[in-house]
C-alpha cells in the first residue's frame, strides 16, 4: 500500500506540467481550429485534474494502458527555415559549392533539407536555402549541431573569407497541413 501512495504522489505532482500542457496547446489553435475540432466540449482545469487523478489511480493500480494515444493528438507543428541570400553575382560558382556542401552537412545535423536555390534568369544576386523542421525545438537542436560539426564551421569560414555572401535573411514559416511534398498525381499529358 504504500508502493500504492508513493507511485500516486509522483503522478499527481506531474499532473500540473500535463494539464498545462493541454491548455497551451488547445489554446494555441483556437485562433485557427474550432473548439469542437480540438474536444468534442471544452473541457475545465477541473475536470482536467479530475481525468488524471483517475488515470493516476488507474495507472498506479495497473489498471491503465500507458501505450495510449488520445485520438485527438496533435503532431507537432512543421516548420520551414526559409533563408535568403544575397550574393555576390561574381562568385555564383562559390556559392553553388557553398550550397552543395550543406547538402551533406545540413541532413547530418538534423535538418530536413528541402533544397538551395540559385539565381537562373531574372535577377542574378538572389539566392535561395528552405530547411524544414518538426519543431522549433527541432531547429534548436540542429543549430547546436551545426556550431559543434567542423565541415559546417569550414563552410562558414570558406563563404567568409571569400565575402560571397553580401547579406542574409532568415524567416521561418509554418507548413500548412496537406500541402507539404506533395508529388504530382498526373503526368500533365493532355
Amino acid at each position: 500500500m504504500n508502493l500504492l501512495l508513493v507511485n500516486l504522489k509522483a503522478l499527481l505532482d506531474i499532473h500540473t506540467l500535463i494539464i498545462d500542457k493541454v491548455f497551451v496547446l488547445s489554446n494555441r489553435y483556437t485562433l485557427s481550429m474550432k473548439t469542437t475540432e480540438l474536444l468534442p466540449e471544452p473541457i475545465s482545469r477541473r475536470k482536467a485534474i479530475e481525468a488524471m487523478l483517475a488515470t493516476s489511480v488507474a495507472i498506479t493500480l495497473g489498471c491503465g494502458d500507458l501505450s495510449y494515444t488520445p485520438p485527438n493528438r496533435m503532431e507537432p507543428m512543421k516548420i520551414t527555415c526559409f533563408i535568403r541570400y544575397q550574393i555576390d553575382p561574381f562568385q555564383r560558382d562559390a556559392f553553388k559549392k557553398y550550397a552543395e556542401n550543406w547538402g551533406r552537412i545540413i541532413p547530418r545535423c538534423g535538418g530536413h533539407l528541402v533544397g538551395y536555390f540559385l539565381p537562373h534568369e531574372g535577377t542574378n544576386d538572389i539566392a535561395w536555402g528552405l530547411i524544414t523542421f518538426d519543431s522549433l525545438a527541432s531547429y534548436e537542436t540542429y543549430r547546436a549541431r551545426l556550431k559543434s560539426d567542423p565541415e559546417a564551421r569550414e563552410n562558414f569560414t570558406m563563404a567568409q573569407n571569400k565575402r560571397i555572401i553580401l547579406r542574409e535573411e532568415r524567416t521561418f514559416l509554418e507548413v500548412v497541413d496537406g500541402t507539404f511534398e506533395l508529388p504530382p498525381t498526373s503526368s500533365g499529358k493532355a
